[in-house]
């Protein structure tokens, strides 16, 4: 399957595109922007990733001859073709023209702010949101996952959540995104080939019942990987499989060689674990790192370390981190916020009124900023309107005005950056206001330096928005004239 293939969109937006070009409305200058409405995992925080994979979809984005003859042949309901031929062949040329403005990969991101803008042809924004969803949403999601569980441990967490990941594709960016969220390595091997993530994998119990004996799997094993050895010790009786590893440790230690560790995949780590550094030592074996995997999470590595003395290394984190186990969708949407007025180079702000508050949008060429105290910290972040500048630095709660935070005197830093100019990527970053913070290394960053900048990320958000449980809110508001223009629009349109 060719996952950079345009195809790879929601039927409705081939009959808009359709719809739009016919009515004369499909070459008008929109701007659409991205958010998502709750922090996932009922957490403090996101961490954007994706923009990698957005920038590899735009530099490849083209019909070719066998999807614009899918797309012709496709039934309307009534008998005939559901779309118009001469439509159909305006595509054949198509050169997008879309901008692209993204958090970076590794940015930590707040619900309610936008986190990617698109602006460009109406019909251009429309076949580009289900795609970008796809590919910005889920690596979202699986990078946060990372994020967590890998700051509530100062361990290495090896990824390996291959064999049970969404698909071939979604496995391949679950591996990437889990590095970029922090994680030491993966064990997908395509992943390291592709993004240069450090690969990692130890054997599987059927190599232990391949062999008369455990002790013969071990030996046998260690022989061929003399320098990087880590024994699974579950497949029978654990604690007789630690001693078997014991074994073979000393035989190599004999031959000047040394057994990198065990892995225990199921039982009771802690205990276990306890039990096996207490053999390992003993025997000798200190140099010997223990490794846990087993449906590991943030919550039970959590557990194990500050609440159980679990004596681990490093971890294995396999499904529940691929999957994004306990919240399977981010929820992104992707929303029309302005367009251009019909023979000049003015736009005029559009939103979407909701019977739920929560899912009205936001009116403009909306961008937001970051603002930094002197130590660096993160106080808060402002969305505002392009259209107009912000006159002030202070936000506002849109759903309590009367909740303010004055931000004057502090640093502040563009969330977006440019990722794509006139339909083609962007390689390096542009400069930065004398107003801001440091201006960001490249945008189209690889996987080592987007998880680099994760780490550094996080380190300027509060503790208090990080934790598991019940974290603070990070403060997110509008700059007054947002807040006052979409309070103008919600009155005319009601």
């Amino acid at each position: 399957m060719n996952c950079e293939e345009p195809l790879l969109t929601d039927l409705y937006q081939f009959t808009m595109a359709q719809a739009a070009w016919h009515s004369g409305k499909d070459r008008v200058a929109s701007s659409f922007y991205t958010h998502f409405r709750k922090n996932p995992f009922k957490g403090g925080y996101a961490v954007a990733c994706g923009a990698a994979s957005i920038a590899e979809f735009i530099a490849s984005y083209a019909f070719s001859e066998s999807s614009l003859a899918y797309v012709r042949s496709l039934p309307a309901p009534g008998g005939g073709c559901l779309f118009d031929p001469d439509f159909v062949s305006s595509l054949e040329d198509w050169q997008l023209e879309v901008d692209i403005e993204c958090a970076p990969e590794g940015t930590v991101v707040f619900a309610q702010e936008p986190v990617l803008r698109v602006s460009g042809p109406f019909s251009q924004c429309l076949l580009l949101e289900t795609p970008l969803l796809n590919l910005l949403g889920y690596q979202t999601l699986v990078a946060t996952k990372a994020a967590r569980i890998c700051n509530t441990t100062s361990k290495p967490v090896a990824e390996f959540g291959l064999r049970r990941a969404q698909g071939p594709c979604g496995g391949a960016l679950a591996s990437r995104a889990a590095y970029v969220g922090g994680c030491s390595s993966t064990s997908n091997v395509l992943a390291g080939k592709l993004y240069d993530i450090p690969v990692s994998g130890t054997h599987s119990h059927a190599w232990v019942m391949a062999f008369e004996s455990e002790l013969d799997a071990f030996r046998a094993y260690v022989r061929s990987f003399p320098h990087n050895a880590v024994l699974l010790v579950d497949t029978y009786d654990t604690l007789t499989g630690i001693q078997n590893a014991i074994t073979v440790a000393l035989e190599m230690a004999e031959r000047g060689e040394q057994l990198t560790g065990i892995r225990i995949d199921s039982g009771d780590l802690a205990w276990l674990s306890i039990q096996a550094r207490e053999m390992l030592d003993d025997a000798g074996c200190r140099e010997v790192k223990i490794v846990a995997s087993n449906d590991l999470d943030e919550h039970t590595i959590l557990s194990l370390e500050a609440e159980q003395g679990a004596r681990i290394d490093s971890w294995g984190v396999g499904t529940r981190l691929a999957v994004a186990y306990d919240q399977p969708a981010l929820g992104m949407v992707y929303k029309l916020s302005a367009q251009q007025r019909a023979g000049t180079d003015e736009y005029t702000t559009v939103l979407k009124v909701s019977e739920q508050s929560s899912k009205a949008t936001l009116p403009g060429i909306l961008a937001s900023r970051r603002y930094y105290d002197s130590s660096g910290r993160a106080v808060g972040d402002m969305v505002y309107d392009e259209l107009m500048p912000p006159v002030e630095h202070r936000i506002i709660d849109p759903l309590n005005p009367l909740r303010q935070k004055d931000l004057s005197g502090y640093t502040y830093q563009e969330l977006l950056a440019p990722l794509v100019r006139k339909g083609k990527p962007v390689e390096e970053a542009e400069p930065e206001s004398a107003a801001t913070a440091a201006a960001p290394a490249s945008r189209l960053r690889s996987a080592t330096e987007a998880r680099a900048h994760t780490r550094h990320n996080l380190e300027t958000i509060p503790a208090s928005n990080r934790r598991l449980l019940n974290p603070h809110s990070y403060p997110v508001g509008l700059e007054r004239q947002l807040l006052d223009n979409r309070d103008k629009l919600l009155k005319s349109v009601r």
